[in-house]
């Protein structure tokens, strides 16, 4: 087996910055109206230095796409359902820090209102992988699964989407506690809890 070559941090920071910038975009105009000067401008790069990373916009969005399930896959790599039903905090405290991480993407990732289709398809992708997870571990017909899965995560990240675009009055562990107990624990878990 060959080595895995080092990414240059340079490279790094500018595809970043890239990706970054994109990901503000979105968040206010749909992909179609973005042009690679707009990023270049926005990263603060030329667009020649664009073209050294992608052939164009849509190779970032597939990236981002990619970025974002790997690390979302990795999670429900580590979750185990009947452990961690008893401890849901455990899962949500590796989602905050996958978050927090990097804050700025995923707050510009949860506020494209304009971009419904990308958010879409990311939370399609994300119900799919934890329905495959969920199946491996849990006897649960696939019926079922699918409309615990459509509700548990439509509303993890609705409430994630409400809480970047109210200006995150609330820190991003109290929105994760409040996540994992309706998660895990339903209203009456809020309910018990909140009162």
């Amino acid at each position: 087996m060959g080595k895995s070559k080092a990414v240059d941090p340079r490279t790094r920071k500018t595809k970043r910055a890239i990706r970054n910038a994109l990901a503000s975009l979105l968040s206010e105009k749909d992909v179609n109206e973005i042009t690679v000067r707009d990023i270049a401008e926005l990263a603060e790069i030329n667009r020649k230095t664009f073209y050294r990373y992608y052939k164009g916009i849509y190779q970032v969005v597939d990236e981002i796409e990619n970025e974002v399930v790997m690390a979302f896959e990795s999670l429900l790599g580590e979750f185990d359902f009947k452990r961690d039903l008893k401890d849901p905090c455990r899962t949500f405290e590796r989602l905050t820090a996958t978050i927090n991480h990097d804050l700025d993407f995923y707050g510009h990732l949860l506020s494209m209102q304009g971009n419904v289709s990308l958010v879409s398809k990311l939370v399609a992708m994300l119900k799919e992988k934890a329905k495959k997870t969920l199946l491996k571990q849990v006897e649960i017909s696939e019926r079922i699964a699918d409309v615990a899965l459509e509700y548990s995560i439509t509303g993890m990240v609705s409430a994630y989407q409400l809480w970047f675009n109210s200006g995150s009055r609330q820190s991003i562990e109290e929105i994760s506690e409040i996540i994992s107990t309706m998660s895990f624990r339903g209203l009456g878990g809020i309910l018990e809890q909140y009162k």
